[in-house]
């Protein structure tokens, strides 16, 4: 992860001139345009043709399905690119357009990331719209869309309402279909903007009407910093895939978590009674069924992306506000979030659907709080419920938590699961108090 960070700072040295909106890597100076962070969804819909009236919009779909001539039958087909041909800068004026901190500020005055969260994912997509570019047509076959966010690390809870931020980022791996995006947030301090988070995410490459798979330019390492990056990509796909096939839905836990589960098991017997069925709880701890909070949303046309489907920044900004509220509650106290990993976007969130998003704490450790979001959807025609999504947070609190004890076997599956997913938290770094990251 180090040496991702060193190779986005020196791709921004060399392609970017500071305080600039969004640059493409790949185009002459004189043709390079500035964008700020409200364009970019608006540039998105220029590259596939997306109307901006909901009335209008099954017309632009139809339109779409004219493109399908120009998807490429093979990768063989498509041209290499170079990670800086995707490279892209963003500018979201805080600090030089005090009129905009509204949309980004809590109470508290502090950012709302959650709209963090909904710009990293409108970039990503368009990092992967760069990569991709045709020159033979003005709008792109392809259909881009997440599919997984596979790790986004704080290194520091300073965001400052009144400070210009940027954000960059480039493709950093390519699959047949797939392709892993790097971005990086930075905030102006004095005259220099410093880190504040990485981010790893996963899209894929639809046809025209987002119906099947397409293929996607490969990409050309070039130099040993940007052959390790590829190299990382390789090895995030492995890690993944071990993940998903070591998963508690399909393995037995392991001795060790066995073990664990069997303890805190003990733990919560009545020592008066010595029955299995008396539990009661240890000392400044929760039962995790009583760490719960749910929320309902109705996905209008408004939250919809280029593609009229619900827009997945919204979903997680909407997951995201629900888990800090559940910390908030839990701990006591104001959390920061600190690390956020392995959201799957499993399925499509139609306009109009019933959104059911539902919160618990699954795993504490000192002063941490694993969050865990589920999403579902139901349509108002049918009552069937569906899963689309499975958020992971890591927050952490002011002050030490209790610890969140399972009663059934299935709460301790979650707690397993929770507790994995905390483990593979990268350390926090240089965080501070003088301002929070909060939803």
């Amino acid at each position: 992860m180090r040496r991702a960070v060193l190779r986005l700072c020196t791709l921004s040295k060399g392609l970017l001139t500071p305080g600039r909106g969004l640059t493409q890597g790949s185009q002459n100076p004189e043709n390079q345009r500035v964008f700020h962070i409200h364009e970019v969804r608006d540039k998105l819909r220029e590259i596939v043709g997306a109307s901006t009236n909901w009335r209008d919009h099954v017309k632009a779909m139809e339109e779409r399905k004219l493109l399908q001539s120009f998807l490429a039958k093979s990768q063989e087909e498509l041209p290499p690119r170079r990670m800086k041909d995707s490279y892209v800068e963003v500018l979201l004026p805080l600090g030089s357009q005090p009129e905009l901190r509204e949309k980004y500020l809590t109470v508290q005055n502090a950012i709302r990331f959650g709209r963090i969260l909904e710009d990293l994912d409108s970039l990503g997509v368009l990092i992967c719209y760069m990569h991709t570019k045709m020159h033979s047509t003005k709008m792109s076959p392809l259909s881009i869309v997440t599919a997984l966010v596979d790790k986004i690390d704080m290194h520091k809870k300073c965001l400052s309402p009144e400070q210009d931020i940027k954000f960059c980022g480039h493709v950093s791996w390519v699959g047949k279909t797939s392709m892993e995006v790097k971005m990086q947030m930075f905030q102006l301090h004095g005259n220099e903007f410093c880190p504040v988070l990485e981010a790893t995410f996963v899209m894929v490459a639809r046809d025209s009407e987002n119906k099947r798979s397409a293929f996607v330019n490969p990409l050309i390492p070039e130099g040993p910093e940007e052959e390790e990056l590829f190299r990382q990509g390789e090895f995030n796909k492995g890690r993944r895939v071990a993940f998903s096939s070591a998963s508690l839905l399909k393995m037995a836990p392991s001795a060790e978590e066995r073990m664990t589960i069997h303890e805190m098991f003990l733990n919560t017997l009545d020592p008066k009674t010595i029955s299995f069925r008396s539990r009661v709880l240890p000392r400044n701890a929760v039962w995790m069924e009583n760490s719960k909070l749910k929320s309902l949303e109705i996905c209008h046309p408004q939250e919809r992306n280029i593609f009229n489907r619900i827009f997945g920044g919204f979903l997680m900004r909407k997951a995201y506000e629900l888990g800090w509220a559940t910390a908030c509650n839990f701990g006591g106290s104001r959390p920061f979030v600190v690390a956020v990993d392995d959201i799957m976007f499993q399925k499509p969130v139609e306009v109009g659907s019933l959104l059911f998003l539902s919160s618990q704490v699954c795993y504490t450790q000192g002063n941490y709080i694993q969050v865990r979001v589920h999403s579902e959807v139901a349509t108002l025609q049918n009552k069937e419920h569906t899963t689309t999504n499975v958020f992971h947070f890591t927050f952490m609190s002011e002050k030490e938590v209790p610890l969140v004890f399972p009663r059934t076997y299935g709460e301790s599956m979650l707690y397993l699961d929770g507790q994995r997913h905390f483990n593979s938290m990268s350390a926090p770094v240089a965080l501070r108090n003088d301002y929070l990251v909060e939803p």
